[in-house]
């Protein structure tokens, strides 16, 4: 099979050749979109392609990124973002994957690394729908956090794709000014919109109106599982910031309504009980957060809610109540992830001295 790879990019002259140069080891045909760049981008863009067409704005990447697929030619679709990587080992695979994915696939997710551990090990990542059979035409939906559901016969790999974005100190207001835009318009918002608004509130510190998205979502019971599950971890924070610490609790033991309790949940509830000071309560769920199966979930993984987190909180917990040997041990278990990390070699220094 042949693949297509497509992109939507705005002044993107930083990581765009990054980008393609990965792209090209294993792409058929490149489609790039352009949405109004005013810098060097299209000039990179035509280094890797012919196909650099251009596309008016109009506040919806579902638009934009199903304007790129229609101009796709290959057996398959892949979109990436400019600030996307491919390693090498990943090219290995998507490579031969296009000599062996059987013809009836319509789907390949691939995992979506968005950060990275001390050793260098994905530490959050999602898993993402990536290829698309042409033929099937599928469409992307919501104007942003755009998707394609998953729907049709899927094939799961492990394949990486690295997010490679550029750290910065000012949050962009694209996102949460679309969704605002809607909101104003009256235009009444699917679940997933009501959810990932929530999210970008969230992220603006208008904790206020992130409860209330978060709350319209989980009573709308239309969510998806993994992101209802996400959910209350989000809104137990926030209601903690808000000290409406009567809704914390319930919030989280809600998710266990949907599947066994997630690593990310047992670190929230043991931080509501290290808050009260029952450190021996606080202690038994920090450590199972340690001892649950590592996750294969298809929404967000935080790796850290399984290794440094609930390890460095369980030591601290075991230290106050006088338990310092094995607080001692799990403060090792947490250098496993972050050896170099201040907070584990003075936890050393304080531990050994008492032992």
């Amino acid at each position: 099979m042949k693949i297509s790879v497509c992109l939507i990019v705005k002044n993107e002259e930083k990581f765009l050749s990054r980008c393609l140069e990965s792209a090209a080891k294993f792409a058929d045909e490149i489609i790039i979109v352009d949405t109004g760049s005013t810098d060097r981008t299209k000039e990179i863009a035509e280094k890797f392609t012919e196909k650099v067409f251009d596309f008016e704005w109009i506040n919806d990447f579902s638009a934009a990124r199903n304007f790129a697929f229609s101009k796709a030619t290959m057996d398959y679709q892949m979109w990436l973002d400019a600030d996307d990587v491919i390693p090498e080992k990943s090219v290995r695979e998507i490579n031969d994957l296009k000599e062996t994915l059987n013809d009836d696939i319509e789907i390949v997710t691939m995992k979506y690394v968005l950060s990275f551990d001390q050793n260098n090990n994905p530490a959050f990542y999602s898993t993402r729908e990536r290829l698309f059979k042409k033929s099937k035409n599928y469409q992307w939906i919501e104007p942003v956090h755009e998707c394609i559901p998953l729907i049709g016969n899927i094939h799961y790999t492990e394949i990486e794709v690295w997010h490679k974005k550029e750290e910065s100190k000012v949050i962009s207001t694209r996102n949460i000014d679309i969704y605002s835009a809607l909101e104003k318009s009256g235009k009444e918002f699917s679940a997933r919109q009501l959810y990932y608004y929530a999210r970008e509130l969230k992220d603006h510190n208008e904790t206020d109106k992130a409860i209330t998205f978060f709350e319209k979502f989980l009573a709308s019971e239309s969510g998806w599982i993994e992101d209802v599950i996400t959910c209350c971890q989000q809104l137990a924070v926030e209601y903690k910031k808000n000290g409406v610490k009567e809704k914390i609790l319930p919030t989280l033991l809600k998710s266990f309504e949907y599947d066994i309790p997630r690593p990310e949940i047992c670190c929230e509830l043991g931080y509501y009980y290290k808050d009260k000071q029952d450190y021996n309560q606080a202690f038994k769920w920090f450590d199972l957060a340690t001892r649950l199966p590592i996750s294969h979930s298809v929404g967000f993984v935080f790796s850290d809610y399984s290794g440094y987190i609930p390890n460095i909180e369980a030591c601290v917990c075991l230290s106050f109540l006088g338990e310092y040997k094995k607080a001692d041990e799990y403060n090792e278990k947490a250098a496993l992830s972050r050896s170099e990390c201040p907070s584990v070699k003075q936890n050393r220094d304080y531990l050994r001295k008492l032992i």
